[in-house]
């Protein structure tokens, strides 16, 4: 005689935790989470989007400056990369859900790839740079939704990556500066 599967002791099955919902305690209102969550989910997208390319770019480097410039797009893509986990996490503690797939990223971006066979390194240099200030003004837009739901946690962490975004863009630009332009 066949033994009877003992259900009762093993849980729930995989459907059902699939749909079960992650209720993280928070002090935030649905619509708070709502505005927030999305607003940090895009920036995430935007994230990832700005990470690649800076790998993208540093890995196809090319030219008379090519090892300041592959360095410096190196260290770039790191302290980019390394916002990712802050951010999605920050989603998750605030009660959101966060991104799930290269799809979705697709779906939130709002920076454009680029995929072309070749740009020269000044180009490289202006089009991160002026991804850099658009990310800027994304974190900054993010910010004043903290600031109305008074998340003054999730406004501190944009304040830290707000100025690592400057100085970003501050090296590219003077990186792509030409020679004799006034620098030294």
């Amino acid at each position: 005689m066949a033994k009877a599967k003992d259900t009762a002791s093993k849980g729930p099955d995989a459907a059902t935790r699939r749909k079960a919902p992650l209720a993280t305690p928070t002090s935030f209102g649905s619509n708070e989470i709502r505005d927030i969550s999305g607003g940090l989910n895009a920036l995430l997208a935007d994230v990832f989007v700005l990470y690649l390319k800076t790998k993208n770019f540093h890995w196809h480097m090319s030219g008379p400056h090519f090892r300041d410039y592959h360095l410096l797009l190196d260290d770039q893509g790191t302290e980019i990369y390394n916002m990712t986990d802050d951010i999605a996490e920050r989603v998750r503690k605030i009660g959101g859900t966060t991104l799930r797939s290269i799809g979705h990223i697709a779906r939130l971006q709002r920076l454009k790839d680029n995929n072309a066979d070749f740009v020269d390194p000044s180009g490289m240099l202006a089009e991160l740079r002026e991804d850099n200030l658009a990310l800027v003004a994304s974190m900054r837009a993010v910010h004043d939704l903290c600031d109305e739901a008074e998340d003054v946690a999730t406004a501190s962490l944009l304040e830290n990556w707000i100025d690592q975004t400057e100085k970003r863009i501050w090296f590219l630009f003077e990186a792509g500066r030409p020679a004799g332009s006034g620098g030294h």
